[in-house]
């Protein structure tokens, strides 16, 4: 079941309407608009929430993403590497999405950093196939893995803060 907070942030997402794939050239543009449209949206909810946690772009086929997310735990910021490619049999098939520089870290990752979203949102990927894209990924694939991850692997020592340099800013 999806709690009040999740029906919040889904229901201030737009749902997408396009049934396309990086094959379906024209209608893939149509589809691509819209992601853009949802995740834009999403991150000025963000922002207005106080809630701003990830930057993302893709290359110029819409099929390559990439950027930065981040998790604020005792009042430190700790960033990661963000990518995933959009599976040829999208919208049908959620993307995989990989913190690379976490690949080895935790148990529920698969190799290359992909992490594990088998139980949970998968199935509610497939129940809202086309309407779901990549904002709904994050929102309720990446947010909630991140929540419950990060601060593990902190408790653990297997991730460690790391100071921003001069030029790393």
């Amino acid at each position: 079941m999806v709690d009040e907070g999740t029906k919040r942030t889904l229901s201030s997402i737009p749902l997408l309407q396009t049934k396309a794939g990086p094959r379906d050239k024209e209608l893939w543009v149509n589809r691509l608009k819209e992601e853009y449209q949802a995740l834009i949206k999403y991150v000025q909810n963000n922002k207005s929430a106080d809630n701003d946690w990830f930057r993302l772009e893709s290359d110029k086929t819409g099929t390559r993403w990439f950027g930065k997310c981040w998790f604020v735990h005792n009042l430190l910021k700790y960033e990661f590497d963000l990518e995933f490619d959009i599976p040829i049999t999208y919208p049908k098939t959620a993307p995989e999405i990989a913190l690379p520089g976490l690949d080895g870290k935790t148990a529920k990752m698969y190799r290359g950093g992909k992490i594990c979203l088998t139980d949970h949102f998968k199935p509610l990927w497939a129940r809202n196939v086309p309407r779901f894209g990549i904002a709904h990924a994050m929102a309720l694939g990446l947010g909630p893995w991140l929540a419950v991850e990060i601060p593990e692997m902190i408790e653990k020592g297997v991730v460690t803060y790391k100071e921003k340099t001069e030029e790393a800013k």
